[in-house]
């Protein structure tokens, strides 16, 4: 059986954009296992009370029913570099709890933070997160990722992040680059200058 996660963030005595993690997790199903009774996960969720007071990673894993739920504290980790690797064949539309293809592509990124994956010449994500490119005062990021995360279909729609055809070439125009996911905002995220991304 297919099986799926959804992370969703905890913080400040609230779940960050529960409805879109709802709303991405009904569709996966309706996909999958065709119709079934909608899952809310504000139904499911309950943080430990040791960790009420912290920033919190809530791991879902789902099929047809919600199978777990894994609490954690969270903490940003530091990207000091990214290596580009191609890919033109992976997929991950779906955010499979199988991860793969990911990590096989994660272990070519020797000394480098993590990886930043090229598709047909289209930048995509990195292992674990979209990525937000700041040119002026914009932020740019590429108008279909690998994974449309809740946090960058959020900025989509607030217009706070722009979407775009981004290819490899276009790099070396932007100042900075920045991942988000459901557990890191622009705020939060590492400074990533542009010539610590290497090919």
């Amino acid at each position: 059986m297919y099986l799926f996660i959804e992370t969703i963030c905890y913080e400040k005595g609230s779940f960050h954009r529960i409805e879109l993690h709802n709303e991405r997790c009904n569709q996966t199903r309706r996909h999958f296992f065709g119709d079934q009774r909608s899952i809310k996960f504000q139904n499911h969720l309950c943080i430990p009370h040791n960790l009420i007071d912290f920033k919190v990673k809530c791991t879902v894993t789902y099929g047809i029913d919600v199978i777990s739920i894994i609490y954690s504290k969270y903490e940003v980790k530091p990207i000091n570099s990214l290596l580009i690797v191609n890919d033109n064949h992976i997929e991950y539309s779906f955010k499979y709890s199988d991860r793969k293809d990911l990590t096989l592509l994660s272990e070519n990124k020797g000394q480098h933070s993590d990886i930043l994956i090229v598709k047909n010449g289209l930048i995509t994500d990195t292992s674990y997160a979209n990525i937000i490119f700041k040119h002026n005062n914009n932020w740019y990021s590429q108008s279909k990722p690998l994974l449309l995360g809740t946090r960058l279909q959020s900025y989509f729609k607030d217009k706070r992040v722009i979407p775009a055809r981004l290819t490899i070439k276009a790099i070396s125009h932007f100042s900075e680059a920045r991942i988000i996911n459901a557990m890191i905002s622009i705020e939060d995220s590492p400074v990533i200058p542009i010539d610590h991304i290497f090919y």
